[in-house]
């Protein structure tokens, strides 16, 4: 292990928060300072969204999709002390490869950070002859080794567990088209070594005739707990006016992930705002990071808004279960 590095579980920075308003009985509620990162935090960018946030030392670190002002989607690294003001790299990532095939790619986005063992791994939509998911690892948020990518086209939202599963590395990802994929169920697959990824499990697909009706994709890490992986993810709703991104939640068994405990049949969270409604893509809630505070059940939530902005939103743990567990369609 990098002697450097301090796992995120020994780090003691208070993660953002914001008290529910009174009078609001959502389970999970908006930050007042909405949308925190802007669109154009850095000279070039048209946008800065669905991007990935973990602790790193007395702060965080992030891994931002930033799309330039030539509409180029490109990922850089970013940093803060309090997870609200952010430094973002105002130069994408330079991505390490070992053979320069895999460093030929044509974009990257929508990335998810996972601390597992003694790194951080970057997982992300990658354009290689179409999208796929590539994955990537850092020690200081300052350089990063690109592995193989994990799949053939056309995949995407990759999502690592934060631990092995029965010995083998685990990834949440869902196979998809070259276009706007208009289908997509969620599958589990597993790794010896994060190179080879096979004994591919169906996980969940769309469900009735609502927000999660289209497609849905994992969203955050899924964050462990005494009653099963707590997956966060994103649903679509085909609607008379284009698709609609909304966000629910979801517990996985933990030692075989693709069994579905149960699952929301609410949104937990979907576009309602200025900031969700209008922008490059209008109506899209799409949460990419989760930051839990054990001690006192916190979680806040990070999430690209309209395909233009970062924002955040709040949710307690006990709350969210017990949620989940009354609104269960399983």
């Amino acid at each position: 292990m990098n002697n450097s590095i301090i796992a995120p579980e020994e780090k003691s920075a208070v993660i953002p928060w914001e008290e529910r308003s009174q009078g609001c009985s959502d389970i999970m509620w908006r930050s007042g300072r909405n949308p925190v990162i802007p669109r154009n935090l850095i000279p070039v960018s048209n946008s800065i969204f669905n991007s990935a946030v973990v602790p790193f030392r007395d702060g965080y670190a992030g891994v931002f999709r930033c799309d330039d002002k030539k509409r180029d989607m490109r990922l850089h690294f970013g940093k803060s002390r309090d997870g609200i003001a952010w430094e973002i790299e105002p130069h994408p990532i330079v991505f390490e490869a070992e053979d320069e095939e895999i460093g030929r790619f044509q974009y990257a986005y929508d990335p998810r950070v996972c601390w597992l063992e003694d790194r951080y791994y970057i997982t992300w939509c990658n354009g290689y002859h179409g999208p796929t998911i590539a994955i990537g690892y850092t020690y200081d948020f300052k350089s990063c080794c690109l592995l193989e990518n994990a799949f053939l086209p056309y995949n995407r939202n990759g999502v690592l567990f934060p631990r092995r599963i029965n010995g083998k590395f685990a990834m949440l990802s869902r196979p998809s088209d070259t276009g706007h994929t208009r289908f997509g169920d969620i599958f589990y697959s597993e790794s010896p070594d994060m190179i080879y990824w096979g004994r591919h499990r169906f996980v969940m697909g769309p469900a009735g005739d609502g927000w999660q009706s289209t497609k849905i994709g994992a969203g955050p890490v899924p964050i462990e707990t005494a009653e099963g992986w707590l997956l966060i993810y994103h649903g679509v709703l085909s609607s008379c006016n284009g698709f609609v991104y909304s966000a629910g939640a979801a517990l996985l068994d933990l030692e075989k992930p693709w069994k579905v405990i149960h699952r929301t049949a609410p949104y937990i969270l979907s576009p309602q705002t200025l900031y969700e409604c209008v922008g490059d893509v209008s109506n899209v809630v799409f949460p990419c990071a989760a930051l839990h505070d054990k001690a006192t059940g916190r979680i806040a939530v990070y999430y690209g808004a309209a395909d233009t902005v970062t924002c955040l939103a709040y949710t307690r743990m006990d709350w969210l279960l017990e949620f989940i567990k009354a609104n269960s369609i399983i």
